[in-house]
C-alpha cells in the first residue's frame, strides 16, 4: 500500500478561503477516487497561506476488477424466432461484448463487461489535473498569458506516489518533487536550536508529536516519498497541519495572556483566520495608550478583531487592558520591531475611532433624524427616514396583536431612532459598530436603558448562529425593520430567486423566526404584512402578488430550517395541509410535537390507520350539515359520538393552551371505538340520510384526529 501526496503551491491565499477550501478538496478527492474504483483507507487534507494539500493513504498498486451491466432491449425486440435481432447486435456492439454474452434477465437483455483494473500509476496523472480543474472558489484570477483561472498563481507542485513522481503540468509548472520552505525562515535564522526549543515546548504542551527542526536549506527543499512530506517541511518551519498550528496558536496567546496579567479573549472565527495567515506562528503582545480605553469597548475591540486580527485582553473582571496579542508569521528574531509596528498600526485606528467618537457626542441622535432624509432607502420607497417613521407604525402593531406589557413610549422611541447611528462618524468608518454605536450615544444622551438596549438589540440575529435579542423591544423593532425589508423588496418584484439573494431577504426572514419562536409570539402573520403594506402604500391591485408570496417565502424558511434539525418532511406537511394557519410559533410548536410523536410513540402508527381511514372516507363527504343523533342505528356509531363529545371537552382547553403534546395524546382515545365503528358500520348506506349522517360524524372524528395536522400526509 502506497501513499499519493498532491501539494499545490500558490501566492498568498485569503485566510477566509482556506477552511472551504480544504473541506471541497477532501470531498473531490474522495469522489474522484470512487469514481476510478482506487481503494483508500484515509484522506488528509493540509492548508498554509501559501499551498494546499492532500495525502491519500493505503492505495493498492491495482485497480480494482469490477463488473458494470448495462440494461438493453426487451427480449421480444432482442431476438426473432430465437435469432439475435438487429437492435441486439447493435446494443452488443455499442457496448463492446459480443452479441451471443448477452444475458437475458426477465424480460430484457443485460450486457455484462468485467473491467480489469489497471495500474494505479497510470491513472492519478488525469486523476490529479481533473481535480485541480475541479477546484472552485469565491474568487479566482488569471495570470500571464494562460486562460486557466484558479484561487492564485500556482507557483509549484509537489505530485508523488510512494517516491515515484507524477507527471502534471499545469499553466507551464510541471509537478516534481521540490516545495517550499517558511519564506523567510528558510533561507535564514540565526537561531535554529533556540526556534526548536519555542515550537518543541509549545507542542509538548499540547501534545503534539515533534519533528526535529533544522537549520533552513536555501531554495526549494526535497521531498523523497509521501510519507515524509510532512516532517521535510517542519524541518523548514513550516506546520502544514492547520489543526496543529491552531492548538499551538491558542495555547501561545493563553500563555502570553497570562504573563502579562490578563485573559485573552479568543474568537474561534477569528482564530480559525489567523491560523491560516501563518505557516509557523509566533504570538506577539502589544500595547496601545491607555487614553483609549475611555472609549467604548466595542469601538477598541472592532478594530483590533475586524481590520488588524488582534485578539483583545481582559483583566479576571472583564474589562479591557491596554494590550493585545496577535500571531506572526515566523520566529521569535525581531519579535520587538514587529510588535512595535502592529502598534503604530493599532494607534492610527484608535485614534480615527477617537476623533469620530468626540465628533459624534456633539450631535444628539434625536438631531440626527433629520440627516436620514439624505439616506435613499430602496428605489422608489423613500428614504431612511421614512422607513424609521414606518417602524414605529409597525412595532405599534406588534405590540398591539401580541398584547404585550412594555412602554409604549420607550419601544416607539427606540424604532424612531433605531437608524440614527447610521449617519454617525464612528459607523460609517466602522461599519460592524452599527447598532452598538447606537446604544452607547443613545445612553450618552440620556434615553432610557430600554430604548438603547432596543437600538442594539433589532440588528440581532446578524449571522446564522448570533445572539438573539432578549427584550420585547428589541424583538419587536427587529421584527418591524426586517419585515419591513422583505415586504418593500417584494413589493419591488425583487425577490429572491435560486441562489441569487442580494438583499439577503432569506437570512432576515430567518431572522424574525428565529424571533418570534424565541420571544413565544403568537400573532397572524398576514394581518401583520396586510398592515406593512398599507405603510408603503402599496396599491391595491398588487396586495395579493406581494401578500401570498412573501407569507410561502416565511413558510420556506421555516421549513429548511426545521428539515435542517432533522424534522420529518411528511410532518411538516401534515402541519401545512391547514393552508390558513398563518402563525409561526404555532406552526412550529405543532410540527415540533407531531414529529416526536409519529417518531418515539409506539401507538403512532395505529392512530395514524384509523385517521388515514377517515381521511378518505371524508373526501366523499360533499356537504356540510350537523350530526343527528336520531338518525343513528348501530351501536358503534353511537358510542363513537359519545367518546368525540367527551373528547372535545378535553381537547378545546389543551389546544387553547397550544399543548399539542396533550392534544394527541388525546386523540389517541378514538382508536378503539373508531375501529370498532367501522368493523361494524357501514357508512355508505343506501340510505342517503343516514350515510350523509355517518360521514357528518366522521368529519367530526377528522377535526379531532387532525387537530395538530394532517396524518393522511403521514408516511408509515
Amino acid at each position: 500500500m502506497e501513499k499519493l501526496l498532491f501539494e499545490i503551491g500558490t501566492e498568498e491565499i485569503p485566510a477566509k478561503f482556506m477552511p472551504g477550501i480544504l473541506t471541497q478538496l477532501k470531498e473531490l478527492v474522495a469522489k474522484k477516487m470512487e469514481e476510478l474504483r482506487i481503494p483508500f483507507s484515509e484522506i488528509k487534507v493540509y492548508g498554509t497561506p501559501r499551498r494546499m494539500t492532500f495525502i491519500v493513504a493505503g492505495i493498492p498498486e491495482t485497480q480494482e476488477t469490477s463488473e458494470v451491466e448495462a440494461k438493453g432491449p426487451a427480449l421480444n425486440i432482442a431476438y426473432v424466432n430465437g435469432e439475435p435481432s438487429k437492435a441486439a447486435i447493435g446494443f452488443a456492439r455499442g457496448q463492446g461484448v459480443d452479441v451471443k454474452d448477452l444475458e437475458v434477465r426477465g424480460e430484457y437483455v443485460y450486457a455484462v463487461k468485467k473491467l480489469e483494473g489497471q495500474p494505479i500509476e497510470n491513472l492519478l496523472p488525469g486523476l490529479l489535473e481533473e481535480i485541480i480543474h475541479s477546484l472552485t472558489f469565491p474568487k479566482t484570477m488569471r495570470w500571464g498569458s494562460h486562460e486557466f483561472r484558479f484561487v492564485r498563481p500556482i507557483r509549484w507542485m509537489v505530485a508523488l506516489f510512494g517516491d515515484k513522481l507524477v507527471p502534471v503540468e499545469i499553466t507551464g509548472v510541471k509537478s516534481g518533487k521540490y516545495s517550499r520552505g517558511h519564506r523567510y525562515l528558510t533561507h535564514s535564522i540565526k537561531d535554529a536550536a533556540a526556534e526548536k526549543r519555542l515550537i518543541t515546548a509549545t507542542l509538548e504542551k499540547v501534545g503534539n508529536k515533534v519533528h526535529s527542526l533544522a537549520a533552513g536549506m536555501k531554495g526549494s527543499i526535497e521531498i523523497p516519498s509521501a510519507n515524509d512530506y510532512e516532517k521535510v517541511l517542519g524541518d523548514n518551519f513550516v506546520l502544514v497541519d492547520q489543526d496543529a498550528r491552531r492548538e499551538i496558536i491558542k495555547n501561545q496567546i493563553m500563555e502570553l495572556a497570562k504573563s502579562e496579567n490578563g485573559i485573552a479573549e479568543i474568537d474561534d472565527d477569528l482564530l480559525e483566520e489567523v491560523i491560516y495567515l501563518v505557516e509557523y506562528p509566533t504570538a506577539l503582545c502589544g500595547n496601545f495608550e491607555e487614553k483609549f480605553l475611555s472609549l467604548p469597548k466595542e469601538a477598541i475591540i472592532t478594530p483590533m478583531k475586524e481590520h488588524q486580527r488582534y485578539f483583545p485582553v481582559l483583566d479576571d473582571k472583564g474589562n479591557l487592558l491596554n494590550k493585545f496579542i496577535t500571531g506572526c508569521n515566523g520566529g521569535s528574531e525581531h519579535i520587538d520591531t514587529i510588535a512595535h509596528g502592529n502598534e503604530r498600526v493599532l494607534r492610527a485606528r484608535l485614534s480615527d475611532a477617537e476623533f469620530f467618537f468626540n465628533e459624534d457626542r456633539k450631535v444628539k441622535l434625536e438631531d440626527r433624524l433629520e440627516k436620514l432624509k439624505t439616506v435613499v432607502f430602496q428605489e422608489g420607497l423613500g428614504n431612511i427616514y421614512d422607513k424609521s417613521e414606518r417602524l414605529v407604525g409597525i412595532v405599534e402593531m406588534l405590540q398591539y396583536g401580541l398584547n404585550l406589557k412594555l412602554d409604549k413610549d420607550a419601544l416607539k422611541r427606540a424604532a424612531l431612532l433605531s437608524k440614527t447611528d447610521l449617519v454617525t462618524g464612528m459607523v460609517c468608518e466602522f461599519t460592524e459598530l452599527q447598532g452598538t454605536m447606537g446604544r452607547e450615544y443613545a445612553l450618552l444622551d440620556g434615553e432610557k436603558p430600554e430604548v438603547a438596549e432596543g437600538i442594539y438589540e433589532h440588528y440581532l440575529p446578524r449571522f446564522a448562529g448570533d445572539e438573539l435579542p432578549k427584550g420585547h423591544i428589541g424583538r419587536l423593532v427587529g421584527v418591524a425593520d426586517k419585515l419591513d425589508n422583505i415586504v418593500a423588496t417584494f413589493s419591488r418584484g425583487l425577490a429572491p430567486t435560486g441562489s441569487q439573494d442580494p438583499y439577503a431577504l432569506r437570512r432576515q426572514a430567518l431572522g424574525i423566526i428565529h424571533i418570534l419562536i424565541d420571544g413565544k409570539y403568537h400573532l397572524s402573520m398576514m394581518k401583520l404584512l396586510g398592515g406593512v403594506m398599507s405603510l408603503l402604500k402599496v396599491p391595491n391591485e398588487k396586495i395579493k402578488e406581494v401578500l401570498f408570496p412573501v407569507m410561502d417565502f416565511f413558510k420556506l424558511r421555516l421549513r429548511n430550517l426545521l428539515l435542517e434539525q432533522g424534522i420529518r418532511y411528511d410532518v411538516i406537511d401534515a402541519v401545512y395541509a391547514e393552508e390558513k394557519n398563518d402563525d409561526i410559533y404555532d406552526l412550529y410548536l405543532r410540527i415540533i410535537a407531531l414529529n416526536e410523536f409519529v417518531s418515539n410513540n409506539k401507538d403512532a402508527e395505529v392512530i395514524i390507520q384509523a385517521a388515514t381511514r377517515v381521511n378518505n372516507l371524508c373526501k366523499k363527504n360533499e356537504k356540510e350539515i350537523p350530526v343527528n343523533e336520531n338518525l343513528f342505528k348501530e351501536v358503534a356509531e353511537k358510542e363513537l359520538y359519545k367518546v368525540v363529545l367527551e373528547i372535545d371537552k378535553e381537547i378545546i382547553p389543551a389546544t387553547v393552551k397550544y399543548n399539542y403534546e396533550e392534544v394527541l395524546k388525546i386523540s389517541g382515545k378514538l382508536v378503539e371505538p373508531v375501529n370498532k365503528f367501522f368493523e361494524e358500520v357501514m357508512v355508505m348506506d343506501n340510505d342517503e340520510q343516514i350515510k350523509d349522517n355517518r360521514l357528518a360524524l366522521l368529519e367530526q372524528v377528522k377535526g379531532i384526529t387532525n387537530a395538530v395536522g394532517d396524518f393522511s400526509n403521514i408516511v408509515s
